[in-house]
Formats: structure tokens, sequence, C-alpha cells
């Protein structure tokens, strides 16, 4: 019973009767000049409807007062783009008009017949009210006049239900809005996995060149190379932290320039890390890298940076070889090492996952795996 009555103190039931007599406004100002034609609003409704500004004003209304409050309501506020959206338009503003008479109908006559029942319940003769005009009176009539009240009661909640209802389906989303829609999310989802592979990448070698730093310097017990180490540590953890809010500012700005991440120009600071965590690098680079395009040159770069990190996590500090050529229209880039012994290949490496994920992303290739008792990362990427 209580939760029956429940849609008596939810604003949302007001606002969308408001909603409902709305039309009822501009009906009665006609009545006012021409009472023998009721029709004549509906009729002009349906050119009105075809102007493609009409569906955002109705849309923005039917979500103002059928569903405020709701954030995702259904209801598009776009302007109409194509004539099947044109026709829904017209639809809408005449089934709004049928459903406003009918609310205005219903408040109306019954209200008229509560009271109406109330007076035949208290002995005093009816007015000229079709059916009741010859109901005697009596005070078995006081029972009945609740019911009406009731019928109004649900004729608003219902009729407010079925105008929402009608609002999604006729000033929803268009398949172009949906497709629209879409593909926004799609590229949130892209931003965010970008986003998450960024910290991998550069927090995950920070702390690997930490890690191994160290592990080296206390096993080697030798101050001139503990002081060596804590500067690499310093230096990566101060590029980690560089690194850390540029993703940071892509959370904070989603509009800021991707040309602020790091490109394969910076890629002498990767080496110098490597080299400094004790392992002996022989880096080979051809080509201009300043000529490289930009999604290409950034993620070069995070595709080197994972390439170390692995290295450096799983072989140690080893003999790695490096080749970085730019040729006329590819990218190839190639990381070899010596396998540790034992080697146990990783089944699941979300690191060498990302590098095969950016690779493709990019119309690329990438190989990871061993190759003549060496670990070989070998990625090639379109510059077109």
């Amino acid at each position: 019973m209580v939760r029956s009555l429940r849609p008596l103190v939810l604003g949302t039931t007001y606002t969308r009767l408001l909603h409902l007599l709305v039309p009822m406004l501009v009906e009665s100002v006609w009545l006012f000049i021409d009472l023998s034609r009721p029709w004549v609003p509906a009729l002009v409704l349906a050119p009105v409807g075809l102007l493609p500004a009409v569906r955002m004003g109705e849309g923005v209304q039917a979500r103002l007062l059928l569903t405020p409050g709701v954030p995702d309501s259904g209801i598009s506020v776009e302007s109409a783009t194509s004539w099947r959206d044109r026709l829904r338009t017209v639809v809408w503003l005449e089934l709004r008009w049928v459903l406003g008479w009918v609310v205005c109908a219903a408040s109306v006559w019954l209200l008229l017949l509560t009271v109406e029942l109330a007076r035949c319940a208290w002995g005093i003769t009816p007015s000229d009210v079709p059916l009741l005009d010859q109901l005697p009176p009596s005070r078995a009539w006081a029972l009945l006049s609740p019911l009406p009240l009731l019928a109004l009661y649900g004729a608003v909640v219902g009729l407010g239900a079925l105008v929402t209802a009608c609002a999604r389906k006729l000033l929803g989303p268009s398949a172009a809005e949906r497709l629209a829609a879409l593909e926004e999310r799609t590229e949130q989802l892209l931003e965010r996995t970008r986003i998450a592979r960024e910290l991998h990448d550069s927090i995950g070698h920070a702390l690997t060149v930490a890690v191994v730093q160290a592990g080296a310097a206390r096993a080697a017990g030798d101050p001139e190379f503990t002081d060596r180490a804590l500067g690499a540590i310093e230096e990566t953890g101060r590029a980690a932290l560089a690194d850390l809010e540029r993703v940071l500012g892509v959370l904070r700005e989603s509009e800021r320039p991707a040309s602020a991440r790091p490109t394969l120009a910076d890629a002498d600071r990767l080496l110098e890390s490597a080299r400094a965590s004790g392992a002996t690098v022989d880096a080979e680079v051809t080509g201009r890298l300043t000529a490289l395009p930009g999604p290409v040159s950034r993620e070069g770069y995070r595709i080197l940076q994972e390439s170390l990190t692995n290295v450096l996590r799983h072989a140690g500090a080893v003999p790695v070889r490096v080749r970085v050529a730019v040729a006329d229209d590819r990218l190839l880039l190639q990381v070899r090492n010596a396998l540790p012994t034992p080697f146990c290949e990783p089944v699941r490496d979300s690191g060498l996952r990302g590098i095969r994920e950016r690779a493709a992303l990019l119309g690329g290739s990438a190989v990871t795996g061993p190759e003549k008792g060496d670990w070989q990362v070998r990625v090639e990427l379109p510059l077109s």
C-alpha cells in the first residue's frame, strides 16, 4: 500500500504532469479564439515538427520535466539530421497533444465527479452533470466519492510513465547518434588503456632500474659504485616522475596535445639508464629520428622502453644490442640480449603483450621470443 502511494511524494510525478499540461496552454489560447475547431493546433504541429531545432527543444524539455536528475535518460537533445528524425518528432508532438487532452479532461471531470458525489452524499441537488442529475441524495455516495480521486491519481502516474516511455522511443538517439556515442566510448576506453600502458612502461622501467641498481650496489660493497648507483636511481626516478606528470596531465586535461609525451628522439635517456644499471648497451641508430611521425615516434619510444625494462628485469646486467633504423617507409626496432640461465619463457607477460598491441594499433608487426641463443624483440612500424 505504501509503495503504491510513493509517487505522491516524488517530484517527478508533478513535473511529468506539468509536461503533459504545457500543450494545453497553447490549446486554451486557441479555444479562446475559436472554440468550434479545437483540432487546429494539432494540425499546425505537423509542419512545426519538421523543423530540425524543434527536436532539440523537445528533447531538452523532456529531459528536464520527464527525467529530472537522470544522467542517461535515453532522450536526445540534438537537432534532427534526417527525415526519419523529423517524422518521429511530428509523431511525438501529436502524441503529446493527445495525451495532454486526456490528462486535462481526466483532471477536470474526475475532480468534478468527486465534488458531485459529495454533494449527493450531503443531500444537495447536483448540478447539470450527465448521469448524476438523476441520482437521489444519499449518504452512501460518500463511499464512492474517493474513487474518482484514485482514478485521477492512477491516470496522472500512468500517463506520466507512458509519455516518458514514448519520449525515449520517439526522441531517443538516432542510429547516427548511437554510433557517435559508441565511437566516443571506444575512444575513452582506448585512452584509458593507453594511460595504463604509459604507467606500466614508464613506472615499471624506473622501478626495475632502481631495483637492479640497489641490488648491484649492495652486492658490490664499493662506495664509489654505490654513489654511481644512487645517482642512476635518482636520475631514473626524476625521469619517471616527469613521465608520471605527463600521464596525469592527460587525465586532468583530456585535450592536452600528445606531443608532450617522449619520443624516440629521447631514446638516449633510455640507453643511458640501462647502461647505468650495469648493462652493456651497443646501440646503432640510422636515419633521422626527428623526422618520424608523432604517433610512430611516441609508440616506438615506449616499445624500446619496455624492451629494455624486460632485459633488466629478466636477464639482468647483460650485453644488449639495440638497433633503430628509419627507412623510407618503415621504422625498425630491434633489441637482442643473451638468454639467462636457466631460461623460462614467459607464458603471460603484459609487457610483451603491450608491445604487440602497440605495433598492431599502428599497422605494424612485432616478434618476441628466443632466436639463435638470444632473446629478441623485433618491431616494424609503417611510417604512413
